[in-house]
């Protein structure tokens, strides 16, 4: 096939990818072995070394196989803002030989009852504010459920002098007495420092199952090895020339797939520094990056549009940062022209996918192109077909777009069917199906066009309707219901859902009801922000909600701020 933009490659970055074949864990044994003393993960005012964390690391992994019977293969959730712990458990998970179910911190207990029943996952280690969501499935000695819970404070570790304006109320919050049985202190489970098991998991084990919705409804869980969560990796820090010495703000959640890889991964594969936020706030970034002089940044656009508007950013050193990137969403036009004349800096904009752990297209650092794509990096196929016949189309036709690469998954957890709708074979090659329509132009670089399946990209976040419509179905006053994407200033789209109610209903209930209701039980950036009543719903000739039409008309109308 052609290969125009391989005139544009980065200097100094090969074409092809080689995985070394190791798992993720040896480079946290090597960080520490060559670096024991340097700052791995900097939160609130603690430091956290390399020795520190491969210690923390060791002793939780040698309680999860010893006390808590966590096998070779068994999968463990991981629910937590970002914090320290986070790292040490998801490390440790991966000691032990496990694999980590990372779950959105924004999660309501059905979506994590989900998560449990759907993985297998016997154990769970959890932020306590988020323990509501997850104690109701705790069912120890039962052969359904979690059998055991492990759990942490923000605030552990914390020195006294931490700065009061970078720590939120949730992270000075100290531990709450745990009565109940089946709850462990995550503290007291590494204080047992019991030793780590003695085989080391392989390269082509199962490392990760993060979750992604789709058109059926239910969240499946993408099947990722150390070797494609390495693929994915090792590329990113080659692409933009991270090394042991980058500083990296790592702010994006680490239970999402882009800040897993950029804001923990990468650096600790690196033996780098992460400087790390519980949440996100734009004056206490600015004072981070001036402080530890940061030098790697990756965010959604929205977060950066955030960052730039506010006074800190103006007032504030941020000279160090010298890669900003991400993707999830294309960069205003506006803003992007602001970085390059008030502070000269190019947002790298990349695309991924859960399926394929992230990173998988960028631009050239040098040579980007503004709301694009980018090039498929380094061992990537990436082409433009049909998406009936699957064959491949020439530059300039919009078509869906399909993937080959090292990072790609081996497929979805336990779900043969939906494999077999997203892979298919050609040219000797494995290629996924993206579900994304793009078109490439005569250099090569990829642009989005629109999409194949009803996605919804609200700042970020992926909502897939079908999810969100099942959801809406249980509520007993509706009897039809289409949920589509509204444009939206802040999140670039938020989610409406469009309804019937059901006879002698209409007065009984209301839009907000609607909403709040939804919000209850689902997280909180997939549930509607807008509810509009209809009288009916336009159908086709074989009785299918014409959602399309209803998303053209939509967009069409004004959204109300």
């Amino acid at each position: 096939m052609s290969l125009p933009h391989r005139r544009f490659w980065p200097k100094g970055v090969p074409c092809a990818l080689r995985v070394p074949q190791v798992p993720l864990t040896h480079y946290l044994e090597v960080a520490a072995q060559r670096d024991p003393d340097k700052p791995a993960v900097i939160f609130c005012g603690a430091v956290l070394t390399y020795a520190q964390l491969r210690g923390r690391v060791e002793a939780l992994a040698g309680y999860l196989r010893h006390r808590l019977g966590v096998q070779r293969g068994d999968r463990v959730l991981l629910l937590s803002q970002n914090c320290p712990q986070f790292v040490a458990a998801y490390y440790a998970v991966l000691r032990a030989g496990a694999v980590v179910v990372p779950v959105n911190a924004m999660s309501t207990l059905g979506e994590v009852r989900y998560f449990v029943e759907d993985s297998g996952a016997r154990v769970a280690i959890v932020a306590q504010e988020l323990l509501p969501q997850v104690q109701p499935l705790l069912h120890p000695g039962q052969a359904e459920g979690l059998t055991a819970v492990l759990v942490h404070a923000y605030s552990e570790g914390l020195p006294p002098q931490a700065a009061q304006d970078e720590v939120p109320d949730v992270v000075r919050e100290p531990l709450h007495p745990l009565h109940s049985p089946g709850l462990q202190a995550l503290e007291d489970a590494i204080a047992c420092g019991l030793p780590p098991p003695a085989e080391h998991p392989g390269v082509d084990d199962l490392c990760v199952l993060p979750y992604t919705s789709g058109t059926t409804g239910h969240p499946k869980g993408c099947r990722h090895t150390h070797a494609t969560v390495l693929a994915s990796n090792l590329a990113s820090q080659v692409w933009r020339g991270l090394h042991v010495d980058s500083v990296v703000l790592a702010v994006a959640p680490l239970f999402h797939m882009l800040g897993m890889q950029a804001g923990m991964n990468v650096p600790l594969t690196l033996g780098a520094t992460v400087v790390m936020m519980p949440r996100w706030q734009a004056s206490t970034a600015a004072r981070l990056i001036e402080r530890h002089r940061v030098t790697a940044w990756a965010a959604p656009p929205s977060m950066l549009v955030d960052f730039f508007a506010h006074p800190e950013a103006q007032q504030r050193d941020i000279s160090s940062l010298s890669v900003l990137s991400g993707g999830g969403a294309p960069m205003p036009e506006a803003v992007a022209a602001l970085l390059q004349k008030e502070f000269g800096m190019a947002y790298n904009e990349a695309y991924g996918l859960s399926e394929t752990a992230s990173f998988l297209h960028a631009n050239p650092p040098a040579r980007g192109k503004r709301q694009c794509l980018g090039i498929p990096t380094q061992g990537v196929d990436s082409r433009i077909v049909d998406p009936v016949t699957l064959e491949e189309l020439p530059a300039g036709e919009v078509g869906e777009l399909v993937t080959s690469g090292k990072q790609v998954m081996l497929g979805y957890w336990r779900n043969p069917e939906a494999d077999r709708a997203a892979f298919f074979e050609r040219d000797g090659q494995r290629f996924f199906r993206t579900g994304d329509l793009a078109s490439v132009d005569e250099e090569g670089y990829f642009f989005m066009r629109d999409r194949l399946k009803r996605m919804i990209n609200a700042s970020g976040y992926k909502v897939w309707p079908a999810e969100i419509e099942s959801w809406m179905y249980e509520h007993p006053a509706i009897h039809e219901a289409c949920v589509i994407a509204v444009d939206d200033p802040q999140r670039g789209e938020t989610v409406k859902a469009l309804i019937v109610l059901k006879p002698g209903q209409a007065g009984q209930v209301t839009e907000q009801s609607i909403i709040d209701w939804s919000r209850e039980r689902m997280a909180v950036y997939k549930a509607p922000r807008q509810v509009q009543f209809l009288e009916h719903l336009p159908k086709s000739g074989t009785g299918k909600i014409l959602w399309r039409q209803l998303q053209e008309a939509q967009r069409q109308i004004p959204t109300p701020v």
